[in-house]
């Protein structure tokens, strides 16, 4: 290295320093400290004592830890076929040219800006099995009022229909890759006959395939730390049927301040997130378009 290189890469180090700074005391120190603390018995107010993988081994005999678990991988498997689907229909909805697009862009984007606290309370209200609006709109049909939020059967479905009426986001997301689609292509599918189903089997889809994954990602990594809705709208609701796992991972650190108990439930989260983006990756890899390659 030459003293010139040597020279630039100490101004370099000196200007990303704040960061690095910013890095390592917010990032990996309380990655490398949350790492540790799992295998520690840790109650925050006491001195961690190591116990090696005592706390991994009581969370496979944990039965709340794995209702909890298993509620979460159930409402994932829910929701995330409904907001996908949802917000791309919506986007291709909203993507054709008619009279006031954009103001329906705006009301269907809206309720992503809500706070999720004012969401929770406001579809509480809308559940409410006596006074709630969905059940006089089902009372117009002669349907008997649905407990939505006291019922084993209808809680986690509950919990979908906020998930689903906040889909804003992705589908301001689809909007933008459909305007990059290019024209030509369309052009060109409709000089060989195709229909608007081959159009966007052929076309649509493969173009905006990169941003389709994105959202994918995106979406199963906040279905499975959803946290806020559920724990306002049912503390754990009937038989703990909408107790999620960060919600078990809420009580357990600062409800019953079991740390180091709570730090091993975030790396298995961790290890689950990872491991379902890796096998999302794989099983989409090949269904995947990216036209600046060619």
């Amino acid at each position: 290295m030459t003293p010139v290189e040597r020279r630039d890469l100490r101004v370099g180090l000196l200007f990303i320093s704040p960061w690095i700074m910013g890095f390592g005391a917010f990032m990996l120190y309380p990655l490398g400290a949350s790492l540790y603390y799992s295998l520690c018995d840790y109650s925050v107010l006491s001195t961690p004592v190591f116990t090696g993988l005592h706390n991994y081994t009581t969370l496979a005999r944990d039965d709340v830890f794995l209702q909890a678990l298993s509620n979460t991988l159930i409402y994932g498997a829910m929701a995330l076929p409904v907001t996908m689907v949802l917000s791309l229909a919506l986007a291709l909805l909203l993507h054709a040219p008619f009279p006031g697009r954009g103001v329906f862009r705006t009301v269907f984007f809206l309720p992503s800006l809500v706070p999720l606290v004012a969401m929770a309370i406001l579809w509480k209200w809308l559940l409410n099995v006596d006074h709630g609006l969905i059940n006089h709109f089902l009372g117009w049909f002669e349907i008997p009022p649905v407990d939505w939020l006291g019922s084993v059967r209808w809680s986690k479905v509950s919990m979908v229909l906020p998930a689903a009426w906040g889909i804003g986001g992705a589908m301001v997301i689809y909007l933008a890759s459909l305007q990059d689609v290019p024209v030509h292509l369309y052009e060109a599918a409709k000089l060989d006959g195709a229909s608007y189903w081959r159009q966007f089997w052929h076309v649509t889809l493969p173009v905006i395939s990169p941003v389709i994954y994105f959202n994918l990602i995106m979406t199963i990594i906040g279905l499975l730390q959803v946290f806020v809705v559920p724990y306002i709208m049912t503390e754990g609701g009937p038989s703990r049927s909408t107790l999620f796992y960060v919600q078990y991972l809420y009580d357990t650190a600062f409800r019953y301040l079991r740390m180091g108990y709570a730090c091993a439930m975030a790396w298995i989260l961790f290890v689950i997130i990872l491991g379902l983006t890796l096998l999302a990756t794989w099983a989409t890899a090949k269904r995947i378009y990216y036209m600046a390659e060619e």
